[in-house]
C-alpha cells in the first residue's frame, strides 16, 4: 500500500507560542469531504473536519518546535523541525511525504514540497486543519495562564490588542524574543 503523508505547519507569523505541525495519512476508503486550506475555513468548520480527519485517517501526529527553538534556530528551521517531529511521531511510516511550501524537513522516505499544497492537495489540507486546531487550542490554554494578552482571540499574532498588552504587561515566557515587535520589550 502506498502511504502518503501530508504535512503542514501553523504558527510561523505569531509573536508568541510554538510552531505546530501535523502529519496525516488519509484512508482512501474513508474520504473526508470539505478539506481545504485551514485559513479558508471557520474555526467551527475546522474543528468538525479535524474530528472527521482523526477518526477516518490511517494515522495522524503532531510535532512542535518551542519558542526557545524558534529564537535559537529561526522560524524557518523551527518549522521544518516541527514537521520532521510530526512525521517521526506517526504510528505508521509513510512511503512518501507531501509538504506544503517550498522547503522539505529531513525525512526517511521520498518527499516533495508543494507550494500552495494546503489548498491543492487534500492530504496536506488535512494536515493544515489538524495543526491549526491543535495550535489554536494551545493558545486558548495560554490565555488562561497569561490573562490580559488576548491569546484566545488573536492566537499570538501581532494584533493591535496584543501589541498594547506587550507594552502594558511586558513579555511572557511564550513570546518569541527574536521577533522585532517583542525585542523592543525584552530587557536582557
Amino acid at each position: 500500500m502506498n502511504l502518503i503523508a501530508g504535512v503542514d505547519e501553523v504558527g510561523r507569523g505569531p509573536l508568541a507560542g510554538p510552531v505546530v505541525a501535523a502529519a496525516v495519512i488519509l484512508d482512501p476508503k474513508r474520504p473526508v469531504d470539505g478539506l481545504a486550506d485551514s485559513k479558508l475555513l471557520t474555526s467551527k468548520k475546522r474543528e468538525i473536519l479535524c474530528g472527521l480527519i482523526k477518526s477516518n485517517c490511517i494515522a495522524w501526529a503532531i510535532g512542535h518546535a518551542t519558542v526557545e527553538e524558534i529564537d535559537c534556530i529561526n522560524i524557518l528551521q523551527a518549522s521544518l523541525l516541527a514537521m520532521q517531529r510530526a512525521i517521526e511521531a506517526l504510528s505508521i511510516k509513510p512511503n512518501h511525504v507531501q509538504v506544503d511550501g517550498q522547503f522539505l524537513p529531513k525525512v526517511n522516505c521520498s518527499a516533495e514540497a508543494i507550494i500552495d499544497g494546503d489548498n491543492l492537495i487534500p492530504v496536506i489540507s488535512a494536515a493544515s486543519i489538524v495543526a491549526k486546531v491543535a495550535r489554536d487550542q494551545e493558545m486558548v490554554e495560554y490565555d488562561l495562564i497569561y490573562p490580559g494578552y488576548g491569546f484566545a482571540k488573536h492566537k499570538g499574532y501581532g494584533t493591535t490588542r496584543h501589541l498594547l498588552a506587550l507594552k502594558q504587561f511586558g513579555i511572557t515566557s511564550i513570546h518569541r524574543r527574536s521577533f522585532a515587535p517583542v525585542k523592543m520589550y525584552h530587557k536582557s
